[in-house]
Parts: structure tokens; C-alpha cells; sequence
């Protein structure tokens, strides 16, 4: 698909839901249209799998709405069998009843059991179709929604209208796998935009999310080698709705290099249904990724809790833009937390080391971790200074990347991307200000970073370049003796233009040279008067001066 089909389809689909939710608030009506478009993905790829499977035994509709319908009818003594078989290729199934053809004809009749039917369709995905159990994924869709109508008829009718209305939207369109895996990530991102400071809590943009994925996808220990082949594991815990996970797979897997599991956490409920959606309208299989609902700073999810550390598991490429300055109570206990008790506890008033710590606790030897933190974290003192210079004094702050303010929907304020490694080579700091004038494109409601200005922070890292008024590397030492541990961007990169010194006694013998210049054109001015017989121009002299 390409990049003009998937804003076209973007668009058309984003017109429908400013058109159909009404009195419905966007976050909501996200939820329901998300869900329909997360359905017709499944039985798309479903339906295609079952016809490569069955060859010539495939039927034609005949009166049936999929043909699926009509095979299972035909060939009762075999569904079993072939459901066994769709499990092995597919990783799941979905009976025929519920497949998106008949829900969208359903729509098209105004058939009264629709709303019924959409139920049962969504249990029987959440409980049934796939080999593990995909528990609560429609938990935030209420199909008996007040939000839909008063009346149950009220409801089906408004579910008919909105389902109808996506079917000729995507009819418009090819059935190529990745489309609706675009249109899920267009329609996140227009409903972020249309959140405000919500889209903090599930979306990072696409702009900021490619510098991170970048970022990680090169080699470790040295980055000019160029993008790895394989990335055995990555992470992100507070992966909002999983576009930073699914960034971080396509940079690897579109030039042939093969990534292994795709693991996140999420603590919002909605969120984290949006994230297991995402991940398989994107082609990852239920076996490929595991997101986990849960507190990242309690730590709730055990495989996270092993104690052996020969089981502890530790992830290749670690990204994560968690929310800024998130206010936290830590319990006594905490502050014994292995994650915690070699560096400090982050203070109650902002919990961003917190969450570094919690992440890089889980870093590989040889694996990246990038990280989006609000500049606070460079220079604010107490106990965000001690974990600072911890970090410094241990040699795990690799790069340090300033970007420029009003990028993201939740907040305008500037944020940083802090790049941190177990074992880095460089024995510096790589500061990078990317927030000056040219290095982005200024918009109405939101500044964009175009894909040049991406090219140039990437290769800048990678290649450890330095650059006046960009990009500098800095002795650790430096930072420590004339710094004291503060890492502001501007300490070190600054966009101020260096003024040209003034020679103040250069300057002045100009100027008295001149004025010798001017004295002695002036007296060979008022000689020539005098011969004409005019008066003079009174004497200048140096002492003008």
C-alpha cells in the first residue's frame, strides 16, 4: 500500500467517524470503530488462509453471505479437522457466523440481531479463536452503550449505520494484509490529535517514535557498523497503544533482518487492548509478542520478578516514552527494590528516573535503550542528581538528544532522548540540540521533524559526529569537574551564535587614523577657499576625538 492509498484510506475513514459519533466523545467512538476495523482484518487474512487451504473443496457464495458459511454446512464431519488446521497455519479461527462479511451484510438489512451477533463474535475472540486466551480485549466496547441509543433498537441501528458506512470505505480499496494495519495506525494517531493531552497515555508520534527505533536497530557497542540483523528481544514498558514495539520490528524487518519476542506493558486497560490489537492487525502471531497489563513501577508482571537471575530476562533494544513527571508514592520496600537500590529512589513530585531504571535494569550487555524524558531529568538536583551522576560515574549515559518543543500532543514543552548502554566504548557523552531553526518545521498546533532532520540526528549518532551549534562530544570528566553532573543540552551545545571579539585598542587606533585621514583633507579644503577667497570651514583636529 502505498503512503498517498494509506492517507486516502485514512482519510475516508476518519471522515466516517466525524460523521457517525454524534454526541459521542472521540476516545469513545475510537474504541468501537477500531474494533470493527480490527474484525475485518482478522476475517480477511482468515478467509484467505482458508481458501489457499481448501483449493478446489472452496465453494462460491451460492446464496451464502461468506463462503465459509456454505463449506461448514457441507462438511460438518470435517470442521474440527480443519479448525485444527487453521490453528497451525493461522494461529486462530473464526466461525463462520462471525466473520466480517456477514456482520457487514447484517448491517446492510438493519438485521435487529446485529448487536447479538457483534457479542457473541467479540467473545468468541476474546475466549475461542486463538490458542491462548485473549481475555478482555473488547472489555472497553459496551455495545449497550446509552452513548448508541436509549432503546436497543436505537443501538443496532447506530451499529448498522457505523458498520456499513467502514464496509463501503474499505470497499473502495484492495484487501492487501498490511492496509488496515495503516488505516489502525493513521486513525490512533488523528484520535490522539483529537485527545489532547489524553494521547499522552497511548501514542507516541510516528516522527519521534522513527528516531528511537532508529536508534536501537544499530549496533550497540558500535553503531557505525550499521543496523543489526537480528534482534533477539525487545521492550517497552508503558507501551501505550504498541506503535513505538511495532516501529522497532519494521526497521529491522523491512531490509531482511529477523526479530524474535516483542514484549510491553501497559497500565491503562484501554490502552493496553489497543496494543494486543495492534499487534496482530500488524501480522505479529499471538506466539510472536506479549503485552501485559500492569503497574511497571510496582513491578506486578512475574516474569519480571524472577529472582534466579539465570532466568531474569533481559531484552536486545529497550525504548519507552513513559508519562512526564508522573507523580508516585514508593513504599518503603521499594526503595530495596533491585531496580532501585544501586542508584536511589526518584522523588514523589516526578518518577522519570524511576522509570529509566526500571527499564535499564532489564537492558541487555551488548542492547540500546532510548528513552523520551522531559529535560527536567538533565539538571534538576536531590536525588535526581545522585541517580545522574551514578549513571555518569558508571559510564551508561551514551548520548543525550535535545528535540524541539510543541512535537507531541500530550504537552509542548522541548523533551530529551536519553541513549543508554551497559557496556559503551566512547568514554564521553554525545549531546545533540536538535531544537534550533532549521532542524525542524515550525506548524500551527504542532511542530514536525521531516525526514531529513530525522536522517540528520541518527547519523549524528550513529557516526558520533560534531557539529557547531548541533552536536559536541564531552569527556565524562568535563561534565563531573566544570559541569558538576549537569547535563543541559545548552551547557555544552549552544544555539547562541559566538559574537566576533573586539579589539577595543585596534578599534582605536583605526579610528585616530581616520580622524588624521579627515584632518588633513579638511585643511586641504579651506586652502583651496581661502585662494578662491571664501571662508573656511572651522579646524577639526584630533583632539575631536
Amino acid at each position: 500500500m502505498t503512503e498517498e492509498q494509506q492517507k486516502q484510506l485514512g482519510k475516508i475513514l476518519w471522515a466516517i467517524a466525524d460523521k457517525l459519533r454524534g454526541a459521542m466523545n472521540a476516545d469513545d467512538f475510537r474504541d468501537y470503530m477500531l474494533s470493527f476495523l480490527f474484525l475485518r482484518y482478522l476475517s480477511d487474512n482468515y478467509e484467505a488462509a482458508a481458501k489457499k487451504e481448501l483449493g478446489k473443496e472452496y465453494p462460491g457464495p451460492n446464496g451464502h453471505i461468506t463462503p465459509l458459511q456454505r463449506w461448514y454446512e457441507e462438511n460438518p464431519d470435517d470442521v474440527d479437522e480443519f479448525e485444527k488446521l487453521m490453528r497451525r497455519r493461522m494461529h486462530y479461527v473464526i466461525e463462520p457466523d462471525y466473520l466480517w462479511g456477514n456482520i457487514a451484510d447484517m448491517a446492510r438489512r438493519q438485521d435487529d440481531d446485529l448487536l447479538e451477533t457483534l457479542r457473541l463474535a467479540f467473545k468468541h475472540i476474546e475466549d475461542d479463536s486463538f490458542g491462548k486466551s485473549f481475555q478482555g480485549l473488547f472489555s472497553e466496547i459496551n455495545l449497550y452503550s446509552e452513548k448508541l441509543g436509549k432503546k436497543p433498537k436505537e443501538k443496532n441501528t447506530k451499529l448498522c449505520s457505523i458498520i456499513t458506512e467502514i464496509a463501503k470505505g474499505l470497499s473502495k480499496f484492495s484487501s492487501e494484509q498490511d492496509i488496515l494495519g495503516d488505516a489502525y495506525e493513521y486513525l490512533i494517531g488523528q484520535f490522539a490529535a483529537g485527545s489532547g493531552k489524553k494521547a499522552g497515555e497511548f501514542y507516541t508520534p510516528q516522527q519521534v517514535s522513527d528516531i528511537l527505533s532508529a536508534i536501537v536497530t544499530l549496533d550497540g557497542q558500535d553503531p557505525s557498523l550499521g543496523k543489526k540483523k537480528h534482534l533477539d528481544s525487545v521492550f517497552d514498558f508503558a507501551c501505550g497503544s504498541g506503535s513505538l514495539l511495532l516501529n522497532v520490528r519494521n526497521r529491522i524487518t523491512k531490509d531482511g533482518g529477523t526479530i524474535g519476542r516483542i514484549s510491553g506493558q501497559e497500565k491503562n486497560i484501554t490502552t493496553y487492548n489497543l496494543a494486543r490489537m495492534n499487534m496482530l492487525l500488524h501480522g505479529v502471531k499471538d506466539s510472536e509478542f506479549e503485552i501485559f497489563h500492569g503497574d511497571t513501577l510496582v513491578n506486578d508482571w512475574d516474569k519480571l520478578r524472577e529472582a534466579n537471575p539465570a532466568k531474569k530476562p533481559y531484552f536486545d533494544a529497550i525504548v519507552a516514552n513513559p508519562p512526564f513527571s508522573y507523580r508516585w508514592e514508593p513504599s518503603d520496600a521499594i526503595a530495596d527494590d533491585v531496580r532501585f537500590k544501586s542508584h536511589g529512589l526518584a522523588p514523589k513530585s516526578a518518577a522519570d528516573f524511576a522509570f529509566l531504571l526500571h527499564g535499564f535494569h532489564y537492558l541487555s550487555d551488548q542492547g540500546t535503550m532510548a528513552i523520551i524524558l522531559p529535560h527536567g531529568v538533565l539538571f534538576r538536583g536531590g536525588a535526581e542528581a545522585s541517580i545522574r551522576k551514578k549513571l555518569l560515574d558508571d559510564g551508561h549515559i551514551d548520548t543525550v538528544i535535545g528535540l524541539p518543543a510543541n512535537l507531541f500532543y500530550s504537552t509542548g514543552i522541548p523533551v530529551c532522548v536519553l541513549v543508554l548502554k551497559k557496556c559503551k566504548k566512547p568514554d564521553d557523552v554525545l549531546f545533540i540540540n536538535a531544537s534550533g531553526e532549521g532542524n525542524f518545521e515550525k506548524g500551527k498546533r504542532q511542530n514536525q521533524l521531516l525526514p531529513t532532520h530525522i536522517e540528520k540526528i541518527v547519523e549524528t549518532y550513529q557516526f558520533r559526529k560534531e557539529d557547531d551549534r548541533y552536536s559536541k562530544r564531552v569527556p565524562i570528566e568535563t561534565i563531573r569537574d566544570e559541569h558538576g553532573y549537569n547535563l543541559n543540552i545548552s551547557r555544552y551545545v549552544s544555539l547562541t551564535e559566538v559574537e566576533e571579539q573586539v579589539d577595543l585598542e585596534e578599534v582605536h587606533e583605526t579610528l585616530e587614523a581616520i580622524e588624521l585621514k579627515i584632518d588633513a583633507a579638511l585643511r586641504k579644503h579651506n586652502k583651496f577657499l581661502e585662494e578662491l577667497g571664501l571662508s573656511t570651514l572651522p579646524d577639526h583636529g584630533p583632539q575631536g576625538m
